[in-house]
């Protein structure tokens, strides 16, 4: 009796303290001046300035040049920095909301595999993790399940709305495929050697992958029996999906790639690829994205250079493959806050600064197939920016002072600037 009052009390905080309400469409043409304007595509712009007007953007460029009484609101950045709003990728905001009660975790299903269950269903926009993602900047995020072999599908949403179903952007994108590894290691409280062994049950289990992947791709959705496993995965074969696929092991990543394609899959995007830089050449031959875990992190072998999950990226990026990061790991819905700050590990690490950007900005939205909307500062793309003081990447310089989404001026309250507030006048202090 009282697990479930307690359980009770903690979902009516929740609803009590819900996120603010979602800002309203854009009235008024607005043009930012004076900034520094990083365009998410390498490239960076100074002394200039941002238009945008109905939600979508109509000037970027030096501010000498452009006419503002044009636009009804001019704001003048003072020389702080515009990037386009980062993205997301492999999360599952929205999901869960607090990790130690169980009623509000709903990112898996039972059963091996799952492609036609849908995240977005389960996706709450009012979380208040969620709420915390726009304060750094990442205003956009893909939506993923987990466990299983196939876990379900994703869905790419923007982080200020009402519902799932005004959040979505590009629904039901992906299809996520948790390769198994070949290898395990001994269970040594069974007394068993604990080093890394071959696990003799690895053909068998890639066998049932395959099995499941080619009885989906001969699957006929005119026959009188509806097979919904089936049926979603028919967009792997057309190239109206992305098949992530989430690797670790060379071996794995090759037969999983390999394999895959011999079936048929016309998309694929790797995910975690702890050893992607031993095989650098495959994944150009094959021209596959690369999603690459966060650099802190332990190394994957005993073997490897300790720094080695920093200078991965370097690798991938100096060889010309498309990369992003994968959030996934300890805490992942809470630590997804921190994807600009990955993104500058990797850049004291040999990636250039604003290739590091790119690689949370245009290559993400590359690998979602959202380009030609969002990922740069470009005309005709939606006005979904923010304004930060300085560097975005560092987290000193990370202050952001107004945010869009398709030029919609959301809100960067979150319950972690109400406590900030509440505590700054508890010590009379005054921080900014």
């Amino acid at each position: 009796m009282k697990k479930i009052i307690f359980i009770t009390l903690i979902f009516s905080a929740l609803f009590i303290t819900a996120q603010q309400t979602p800002a309203g469409v854009q009235q008024k043409s607005i043009l930012i001046t004076d900034v520094t304007a990083h365009i998410g595509d390498g490239t960076v712009l100074e002394a200039a300035a941002i238009g945008f007007n109905n939600g979508k953007i109509d000037y970027v460029g030096v501010r000498t040049e452009v006419d503002e009484t044009k636009y009804e609101e001019v704001i003048s950045a003072d020389n702080k920095h515009v990037y386009p709003g980062f993205i997301a990728l492999n999360t599952s905001l929205g999901l869960a909301e607090i990790d130690a009660v169980r009623p509000t975790r709903d990112y898996d299903e039972i059963g091996d595999f799952l492609p036609h269950v849908r995240s977005i269903i389960a996706y709450n926009s009012e979380s208040k993790v969620v709420e915390s993602m726009r304060p750094n900047g990442i205003l956009m995020a893909q939506i993923c399940p987990r466990g299983g072999i196939i876990a379900g599908s994703s869905t790419v949403v923007q982080l200020d709305a009402w519902n799932w179903e005004d959040a979505i952007i590009k629904v039901d994108e992906g299809i996520h495929l948790n390769w198994p590894s070949p290898y395990r290691r001994g269970r040594w409280w069974l007394g068993e050697d604990p080093s890394i062994k071959s696990d003799k049950n690895y053909i068998s289990k890639v066998n049932n992958i395959e099995m499941f992947f080619e009885t989906s791709k001969v699957y006929n959705k005119k026959e009188n029996v509806k097979n919904l496993p089936n049926e979603a995965m028919s967009g792997l074969f057309d190239g109206s999906k992305t098949l992530y696929l989430i690797a670790d092991d060379e071996k794995a990543i090759v037969d999983g790639i390999t394999r895959m394609k011999s079936i048929g899959v016309k998309k694929i995007v790797l995910v975690s690829g702890h050893e992607s830089y031993l095989q650098i050449d495959f994944l150009k031959k094959n021209n596959i994205p690369i999603l690459i875990d966060t650099p802190h992190r332990l190394p994957s072998n005993e073997d490897q250079d300790i720094k080695n999950t920093f200078k991965t990226a370097k690798k991938l990026i100096d060889a010309d493959l498309l990369v992003s990061i994968d959030i996934t790991g300890r805490m992942e819905r809470m630590n997804t806050r921190n994807l600009p700050f990955f993104a500058g590990s990797f850049s004291a690490y040999g990636v250039p600064k604003e290739e590091a950007v790119k690689m949370i900005t245009y290559n993400a939205a590359k690998i979602l197939g959202i380009e030609n909307s969002v990922g740069t500062l470009t005309v005709g793309k939606d006005a979904t920016l923010f304004i930060s003081l300085g560097d975005a990447l560092d987290m000193r310089t990370n202050q952001i002072s107004k945010a869009y989404i398709q030029g919609r001026d959301i809100s960067l309250e979150s319950h972690q600037t109400e406590l900030w507030r509440r505590y700054e006048k508890k010590y009379n202090i005054d921080i900014k």
